[in-house]
C-alpha cells in the first residue's frame, strides 16, 4: 500500500514536470536588434546593511550601456545601521551624470519592500519601473535589452531570470541547483501559457500597470511577495501584457548565501507566499512538488522501519532524478552554460531540505535582515 502511494506521487510528479520542460522549449530566446534607445527606467532599489555588496551593484549600474538621460536611480535605505548610505553618497559624487535620488523608508506594513517601493513610486519620473536588490550585479546590456523588447513587443510588465554568482564549493552549487530549478519553472511555466512567478531582483512593470493594479493593494498585509503577488495580481487583468525576456544580457547575478541558516529563512520566506497565491495552477503544483519531496522522505523512514523495500525508493528517487536533470540542465544550459556535473549528492539532500522549509513555512515565523516576521 505504501509503495503504490509513492508511485501515484511520482506518476502526478512526472505529469507536471514533463510538461514544464516542454513548455521551456516554447519560449524563445529575444535576438536583440542595434535599435534607438527610447523607453525611460526608474530603478528602484530597496536596501538595508549592505555594505559589503552595495558597492558592485552600483558599479554595475555605472557601466550600464544607456543613455544616462533615459534612466534614474531611486534607493531606499531602510534603516541600515552599516555604511550602506554613506558607499551610495561616494558613488553618486563620483557619477555625476546618472541621476539618483535617496529616500528613507517609511515602514506602513508587515512588508518592508513593499513599503520601500511604494515610497518611491511618487517620486518616479519615468514610464517603467524596474526593480533590483542591492546584493545584484546587473549586465551592461541589461536596459537596453529590455528598452529593444519593449519597442518590439509593447508589454506591460517583464520578468527576467536570476542567478548565483558562485564560488567553487558544495554549498553555492546547490543553491544554485535550487535557483536553477525555480528559474526553469518560472520560464516554462510561461511556455505553457501558466505563469506564476518572478522574482523581484529582475522584474519589469509600468507605472500605469502599477496604478492601474491599485499597487500592492490586497497583498500588503503578507510579509513578502513584491514580485510573485503582484505579478499575479496582473495576469488576472492583463495576461496578455506579462512576458518573460528570454536573453542571456537581461540575466541578474546576485550572491548566494554563506550562513545554513540564513539559507534555510530565505527558503521559509519564499516558500510562505505560496499559500496567499491567487493562481491554482501555482498552488497545485507547489503542493505536487511537496508532497513528492515528502514521500521520497518518509520512504526512506519506512525503509529505515523496514515496512518498505528500500530498492522501491531507490527507483522512485532515480525516476525523479532523471526527469529533474532534463530541467535542470535546460535551466543551465540557458543561464549559466557552466560545466554541469551531475548533482546526485544535491538531489539526495535537496528533499529532506525542501519538505523541512515546506512545513516549517505553513506554521513557523522568519527571521530576515534582523528581523522577526510571523506568518
Amino acid at each position: 500500500m505504501i509503495a503504490i502511494v509513492l508511485f501515484i506521487c511520482l506518476f502526478i510528479y512526472v505529469v507536471f514536470i514533463s510538461q514544464l520542460i516542454f513548455g521551456f522549449d516554447k519560449v524563445k530566446s529575444f535576438e536583440r536588434t542595434n535599435e534607438i534607445p527610447k523607453t525611460t527606467f526608474s530603478i528602484i532599489v530597496p536596501f538595508r546593511n549592505e555594505e559589503k555588496n552595495l558597492g558592485k551593484l552600483l558599479q554595475s549600474i555605472s557601466k550600464l550601456n544607456y543613455p544616462t538621460e533615459l534612466f534614474e536611480i531611486i534607493m531606499i535605505d531602510d534603516f541600515s545601521e552599516d555604511a550602506s548610505v554613506r558607499i551610495y553618497i561616494k558613488w553618486r559624487l563620483e557619477n555625476g551624470l546618472i541621476h539618483s535620488t535617496l529616500l528613507e523608508n517609511l515602514r506602513l506594513s508587515n512588508s518592508p519592500k513593499k513599503d520601500a517601493i511604494s515610497r518611491a513610486i511618487p517620486i518616479v519620473k519615468n514610464e517603467w519601473i524596474i526593480t533590483t536588490d542591492a546584493d545584484c550585479m546587473v549586465n551592461k546590456n541589461w536596459l537596453t535589452t529590455l528598452d529593444n523588447y519593449i519597442q518590439k513587443n509593447e508589454p506591460q510588465m517583464v520578468v527576467g531570470a536570476v542567478v548565483y554568482k558562485t564560488k567553487n564549493n558544495w554549498f553555492h552549487h546547490f543553491q544554485q541547483l535550487d535557483l536553477l530549478s525555480l528559474q526553469g519553472t518560472t520560464i516554462a511555466s510561461f511556455g505553457i501559457g501558466k505563469p506564476f512567478m518572478c522574482n523581484g531582483a529582475n522584474f519589469a512593470y509600468t507605472k500605469k500597470i502599477f496604478e492601474e493594479l491599485g499597487g500592492f493593494g490586497g497583498i500588503i498585509k503578507q510579509a513578502s511577495g513584491d514580485d510573485v503577488l503582484l505579478l499575479q495580481k496582473a495576469l488576472l487583468i492583463h495576461s496578455e501584457k506579462v512576458h518573460y525576456l528570454k536573453n542571456t544580457s537581461f540575466i541578474v547575478k546576485t550572491k548566494p548565501e554563506n550562513d545554513l541558516f540564513k539559507l534555510f529563512m530565505q527558503r521559509v520566506r519564499w516558500a510562505s507566499k505560496t499559500s496567499d497565491y491567487k493562481n491554482n495552477y501555482a498552488k497545485l503544483l507547489a503542493l505536487v512538488v511537496f508532497l513528492m519531496n515528502l514521500s521520497l522522505v518518509l520512504g526512506c523512514v519506512f525503509c529505515v522501519w523496514r515496512s518498505l523495500d528500500f530498492r522501491i525508493v531507490t527507483y522512485i528517487f532515480l525516476i525523479k532524478y532523471s526527469i529533474d536533470y532534463i530541467l535542470l540542465y535546460k535551466s543551465n544550459k540557458y543561464l549559466g552554460k557552466e560545466k554541469f556535473i551531475v548533482p546526485l549528492s544535491s538531489s539526495f539532500i535537496y528533499p529532506f531540505f525542501a519538505s523541512l522549509v515546506g512545513i516549517y513555512s505553513l506554521f513557523g515565523s522568519f527571521t530576515w535582515k534582523g528581523r522577526n516576521f510571523s506568518k
